[in-house]
């Protein structure tokens, strides 16, 4: 009886993150390959995309600054809108890390939200964090959990716990066959090792304050569930299997650009796969896109209105210029103005609301 009970609560814990693969991985590297080969970039879905209409919105107060610090990571994802990996050789410079403090301060901005690749990589990364909280910036950083087991990067999770740095980690499963299946070998269990160690240092315990939210993407070209249930799951599996405990959840969907919009292409799913975020949008979640309250930087310092533009190499407009420098802004204002979309801007208004910068709108403690 008790071996009944566990292949049912089995089967209701996993109808979330299910076990079949949707995604032909090995079909589609080999396409991407081919694709290189040619001389196309990964971010060429655009043509596909600016055929598709979305509505117009416009930006609101400045709250976030996001920066890309670098392309490089020890992973290479299948899900990555970045196409990050570790042949990745871009990284921002410490003259453009000098210009990102120095609008920070500027402009008062209260949320600097570091991403990449593994933006821990770049030697700048601990002195961007240092002085950013010394000027009473909330700094997020979107961990990867592995990196705290990359070599140079032992005393990482100490570095994070004393600057107090709100951490956003990608964990796309509580089962290890499917995390591995997205992420690599041997991810699942770096990753739990990983948590641990920051809850040994007080991370997710709601008593010290120090955050680290996880984040849920779905195997394949399908929307994530209703993130409240999934938590749920997450929580009582983690914790019951590996002791481990969070703040939050946040389940997004998958992007339709760069490495996944092509495993999308190869597949012939891409245009399902946009139907499908177009027919679950909302038109209530237009509200809360982070694209309202923030602007994207790269690692040269050219400025976007979300990670997502950025990728697909579409420079936020500023006075008539296609492509502006943050240094161009310390004195500018941007409020008011239109944000440049499309039909990837449905992946982050459908269902729930799952674009990235919902998440972190989130996790900041502001409305999402």
């Amino acid at each position: 009886m008790h071996v009944a009970r566990g292949l049912i609560r089995t089967r209701f814990l996993t109808r979330f993150c299910p076990r079949a693969a949707p995604v032909n991985v090995t079909r589609a590297a080999g396409y991407a390959n081919l694709r290189r080969q040619k001389g196309l970039a990964m971010h060429d879905t655009w043509p596909r995309l600016e055929r598709i209409a979305f509505p117009s919105i416009r930006r609101g107060p400045l709250d976030t600054l996001q920066v890309n610090i670098g392309y490089r990571c020890n992973q290479s994802c299948v899900h990555c809108h970045v196409n990050a990996g570790p042949h990745r050789k871009e990284e921002m410079s410490g003259e453009v890390i000098d210009t990102v403090l120095a609008f920070l301060a500027r402009k008062r901005v209260p949320a600097l939200d570091i991403t990449g690749g593994a933006p821990e990589l770049n030697p700048h990364f601990r002195r961007l964090v240092r002085a950013a909280r010394a000027i009473g910036v909330q700094v997020m950083d979107r961990c990867n959990l592995t990196i705290l087991e990359v070599a140079g990067q032992e005393e990482l999770a100490h570095f994070l716990a004393r600057e107090r740095v709100e951490i956003v980690a990608s964990l796309p499963c509580y089962l290890e066959e499917n995390v591995d299946r997205q992420r690599g070998k041997g991810v699942f269990d770096a990753s739990i090792r990983g948590l641990r160690q920051l809850n040994a240092l007080g991370y997710g315990r709601a008593e010290t304050g120090l955050v680290v939210n996880l984040v849920y993407n779905p195997q394949g070209p399908s929307l994530p569930p209703p993130q409240r249930t999934l938590e749920e799951d997450y929580r009582r599996v983690l914790g019951e299997r590996y002791g481990v405990v969070f703040n939050r959840l946040y389940a997004l969907a998958n992007m339709p650009i760069q490495r996944f919009g092509a495993i999308l292409i190869a597949n012939g799913e891409f245009e399902r796969y946009l139907d499908l975020l177009r027919r679950a949008h909302l038109d209530a979640n237009l509200e809360h896109v982070m694209c309202r309250n923030l602007i994207s930087v790269d690692w040269r310092g050219y400025i976007y209105d979300c990670d997502f533009n950025q990728m697909l190499d579409l420079p936020l407009k500023h006075d008539a210029r296609e492509r502006v420098h943050l240094s161009e802004l310390l004195d500018a204002e941007i409020e008011g103005q239109p944000i440049r979309v499309a039909g990837h801007c449905y992946g982050c208004t459908a269902g729930q609301g799952s674009s990235c910068g919902g998440a972190l709108a989130q996790a900041a403690g502001r409305s999402a």
